[in-house]
């Protein structure tokens, strides 16, 4: 053999061996990593636990009428005239009307979102009832309408308490338009109008409409107002509808025949109607996708996590050629939610057509998937359609996780009083003031708990068959309950021996704050959809999942693309156009890039360039530089009168109307823009204090949200006694000062009044709070402190607020939040000043363009712009990003719930912000250091306070002096000192 001959054998034998080695590690990797199958698992046993306050859910509400041997009644509908109510309370606002759009019967006018109706109706025979609402939107904001559903007093179960109404939007204009670049513009959501018959449902808890349970005789039906007004036709008692299988739908229909090859491409992004406004569409870029971006942003896409809410509906037009037999094709992306499933309800023609389209799952999929409506073994659906126009309504549908909720929200409970429990007996409050247990104490835990072994198996058993039901319905272990397996595994250890757990309490924490991750998004159904097919049996649509090769040439046409497509619109910016930068993110900028592109250019022919400015020193450079913006927005609230102390922002009292613009903020917040008697900016944002607290604590320990400061010093013993506190930001100083009628400075604004004697007193109780009341000087996350219940009371802003709502759902329902607690006044009122901060906007004095500047300023801060911008930040990326606009008319309407928009209102009342002197930034600097004199380092307060006014003095006349200042200068600064009651509506003309 030669040596060539040689050389190739041995290239074979190498090649050979590591093709072996790669098959051998696949095939291991296989066996030890194959995926396991969870057969399903009946939810029984979970449906039997009670929610965590013990109240009733739908499906134990279900199963008790089922054993009392209840069924649904069948016949005609019981009607009830919405006009002849029985009686309603003042709040309420009612009133009977005559609706044209009604075919001019009488029709209820209910004017507020509070308050209740009740009607008397007469049920003919025992048995299950559904409930439905003719109703029409009637004002208010684009939030849907909520209603509490009572009979005879009182909830027959917990889903009855908040009932959706939706109002229905769609596209104002389809297709979009396209900018200068070819980019597509999205367009602005419009209502569409027009009464509407809606079931009561509940998708978190049942796919089909909800079921009372009425006895033959007399009851009495209550509407209880939550949010949103709206006018009510009728309200129908009825029959529930009957939904036949698979099997007996396709025999109450025609055999299927020869149909003629055909399909229909129904594209997702253009649909008829939808539920909420926030359901929106999203540009991607991938191999056939429908259209094809070709680089562009194109909005070829629709849902994803803007539709994830359950009981969410989107609805499509179907165009039938023929009389037959029809089959769904749907494409879509599923990979939010680990290995989860998610689903939907799906409706042809308003009715659910057989029982297997009642929360449809849809797979993990990590890739667009061509999907054909099918059962469990593979076998494609088939809908019977006649010729013409149908429609098909998708509904995000989380009702088989709803046993799993409610139990994993008990268990939760449950492990929150057993960790009380536990830190009572070791004596271990260290969440909020450092670790106070002894970790060289031995324990023995059952002299204390005798049964605290079983205690801690039981949460096992419970955890662990939380994880069997959910494993169940995805055939797979999912990321969610890899979680809930990790503290199942840590309660293991702890039950191996209980004597650890005083030692590991931390553990019992971190479980906690584990499951209530979990429950955050447990009931989210996002799906993403490209488009949907509807077609023959047999036809052949060509369509097709792309390859990896094609995504690879797919990737390398767009990389190609990038050298000579353009992707910026600089090259189309005139001379007349603005230039605006923003410190904010980018979802903020491109929002509003857009608002702008579709309603103030073409208002007003001013055109407009947002920029991303990520540091706030880039507007100080580019002053010095010469390069600088027409206007500025998302600054601090200092930056104007900043700017204005070395003359480089506009005073804007000068400018035309100015006087109407200001009107819309409140007076206590202008006072930070506002010097030496000028107006060098607006508010654009607004934060708010207010006190949070946790209801089911407070009604466990018999306390009263307190109003005023003797209240909370009531109350703290209470809380203190029981391993509990109450949280107050360390350093904010300013509402003890403003409470007691005690200013910073003189009217002048050229000297502080911190020497007088009358700061004495509130700075004093000030220091009390730390050192006579032993509140936690630093808490790093109230948030936490609150949730887990060591800290169940406190002084929180509008972030706290949203953290609440949107990251604590297993505290929903149990904190409110009200005014402030503040110091009685002589007179008897509760005077409540706080300081509320700012984002700012303001004009450049090197401007060119002064006036377009003043013309975007002033269409930005109408109430009507703010309102439509507040409600499209929170729709396309939810409540986390709630805008809460300083203009107080776009605030007052925002969707916020009523009772958390009396407090804000209650609280808005009282804003009072720190004006802004030549050397005001050492006020915080030096209160904070007077805050150590005194409770680290032990000084008087009267020498502290002493030393932080010479200090801060000192400041202000070296600044004075800087801006060459003479002694008889006035800043003149504005005097706040009544609680502002709202004034004349100022015009956004």
């Amino acid at each position: 053999m030669g040596i060539k001959a040689i050389r190739i054998s041995g290239r074979l034998k190498v090649m050979t061996a590591a093709v072996l080695i790669i098959i051998t590690f696949y095939s291991v990797r296989s066996l030890l990593f194959e995926t396991k199958y969870y057969a399903p698992v009946d939810a029984s046993s979970l449906v039997n636990a009670v929610t965590a306050d013990g109240t009733l859910t739908y499906s134990q509400a279900l199963k008790s009428y089922e054993e009392q041997g209840a069924k649904p009644v069948k016949g005609n509908s019981i009607e009830l005239q919405a006009a002849s109510y029985h009686t309603a309370s003042e709040d309420a606002m009612i009133k009977v009307v005559q609706d044209e759009t009604a075919l001019g019967q009488e029709v209820l006018d209910w004017g507020s979102a509070k308050g209740w109706v009740e009607w008397n109706v007469d049920i003919p025979e025992s048995g299950l009832y559904e409930i439905a609402v003719n109703y029409l939107p009637s004002g208010g904001t684009s939030a849907s309408i909520i209603r509490g559903i009572m009979m005879d007093g009182g909830y027959p179960f917990l889903e009855s308490a908040s009932i959706e109404f939706e109002r229905y939007w769609k596209d104002k204009k389809y297709p979009y338009d396209r900018n200068s670049l070819g980019n597509e513009v999205r367009s602005p959501q419009v209502e569409i109008e027009g009464w509407k018959l809606k079931d009561a449902a509940k998708y978190e808890s049942s796919s089909l409409p909800l079921k009372y349970y009425l006895t033959k005789g007399k009851h009495t039906l209550r509407l209880v107002g939550i949010r949103e007004p709206m006018k009510i036709s009728n309200l129908l008692i009825k029959a529930p509808e009957s939904i036949p299988d698979y099997k007996e739908y396709t025999g109450n229909h025609p055999a299927a025949a020869a149909q003629k090859e055909w399909f229909q491409m129904i594209e997702a992004e253009q649909f008829v109607q939808k539920s909420g406004i926030g359901i929106q569409k999203y540009a991607m870029q991938e191999p056939y996708m429908s259209p094809d971006s070709k680089g562009r942003i194109v909005y070829n896409s629709l849902g994803g996590e803007r539709w994830k809410n359950p009981g969410d509906w989107v609805e499509w037009n179907l165009e039938v050629p023929a009389d037959g037999w029809y089959v769904l094709d749907i494409k879509f992306r599923q990979i939010y939610k680990g290995r989860s499933k998610v689903y939907r309800t799906i409706m042809i023609d308003g009715r659910v057509p057989f029982a297997e389209m009642l929360h449809y799952p849809f797979h993990y999929e990590r890739e667009f998937d061509i999907h054909t409506l099918q059962d469990n073994e593979g076998q494609t659906f088939r809908f019977y359609l006649e010729k013409g126009t149908h429609s098909l309504k998708m509904i995000a549908d989380s009702s088989l996780l709803q046993p799993a909720t409610t139990a994993l929200s008990k268990t939760l409970a449950d492990l929150r009083t057993f960790d009380s429990e536990m830190r009572s007996i070791v004596g271990d409050y260290g969440k909020f003031g450092g670790e106070n247990a002894d970790v060289n104490r031995t324990w023995e835990m059952k002299k204390y708990v005798p049964d605290i072994d079983q205690q801690v198996g039981r949460f096992i058993k419970e955890l662990e068959d939380i994880c069997a039901y959910m494993n169940g319905l995805n055939g797979t272990e999912t990321d969610l309950t890899s979680t809930i397996n990790m503290s199942i595994r840590t309660l293991q250890d702890l039950q191996q021996d209980v004597d650890k757990i005083p030692n590991r309490l931390a553990d019992i924490a971190a479980i906690q704050s584990q499951i209530s991750t979990w429950l955050t998004n447990v009931s989210d159904q996002p799906l993403l959809l490209d488009y949907m097919v509807l077609k023959t049996p047999d036809a052949k649509t060509g369509l097709k999942r792309p390859t990896q090769l094609e995504k690879w040439a797919y990737s390398a046409i767009s990389f190609f693309r990038t050298f000579y497509m353009e992707y910026r619109e600089k090259k189309h910016i005139d001379e007349g156009t603005i230039n605006v930068w923003i410190q904010r993110g980018r979802d903020y900028v491109d929002l509003l890039q857009e608002l702008v592109d579709q309603e103030f250019t073409p208002a007003t022919g001013i055109k407009v360039k947002l920029n991303l400015m990520p540091n706030p020193n880039v507007l100080i450079l580019g002053n010095a530089a010469g390069n600088q913006p027409d206007a500025a927005l998302g600054i601090g609230m200092e930056s104007p009168v900043d700017f204005a102390m070395r003359g480089a922002t506009v005073d804007l009292s000068t400018l035309p109307g100015f006087d109407e613009v200001k009107k819309r903020f409140h007076p206590g917040v202008m006072r930070s823009y506002t010097y030496n008697e000028g107006v060098y900016g607006l508010p654009e944002t607004q934060s708010f204090s207010a006190f949070f607290y946790r209801t089911d604590i407070f009604e466990k320990l018999h306390l009263t949200p307190p109003d005023t400061w003797e209240d909370v010093y009531d109350i703290l013993p209470t809380l203190q006694e029981n391993g509990m506190t109450y949280f107050y930001p360390a350093k904010d100083y300013v509402p003890f000062f403003y409470q007691n009628n005690v200013e910073f400075y003189t009217k002048d604004g050229k000297t502080t009044e911190l020497n007088g004697e009358a700061a004495i007193k509130p700075f004093t109780e000030w220091m009390d709070l730390f050192q006579k009341y032993y509140l936690p000087m630093e808490v790093p996350a109230f948030f936490n402190h609150f949730r887990y219940g060591d800290i169940p009371a406190g002084v929180a802003d509008f972030n706290t607020y949203v953290l609440l709502s949107v990251a604590a759902p297993d505290i929903a329902g149990h904190w409110k939040m009200i005014p402030v607690p503040g110091t009685r006044m002589e007179d008897g009122t509760v005077s409540r000043w706080t300081q509320q901060s700012t984002t700012s906007m303001m004009i450049m004095k090197k401007s060119k363009k002064q006036d377009k500047a003043w013309a975007f300023l002033k269409w930005w801060t109408s109430s009507a712009t703010q309102l439509r911008y507040a409600q499209d930040i929170e729709s396309f990326f939810g409540m986390e990003y709630r805008w809460n606009s300083a203009n107080l008319e776009a605030l007052m309407q925002s969707p916020w719930p009523a009772e958390d928009l009396e407090s804000i209102k209650e609280q808005a009342r009282w804003i009072k912000n720190v004006p802004l002197v030549p050397g005001y930034y050492y006020l915080n600097r030096e209160m904070d250091f007077a805050w150590n004199y005194v409770l680290l380092d032990g000084m008087p307060e009267k020498e502290a306070l002493e030393k932080a006014a010479l200090s801060l003095q000192r400041e202000m006349k070296r600044k004075q002096e800087e801006f060459g200042y003479s002694d008889s200068m006035d800043i003149r600064i504005p005097q706040v000192d009544e609680p502002y009651n709202g004034g004349e509506e100022a015009s956004d003309d």
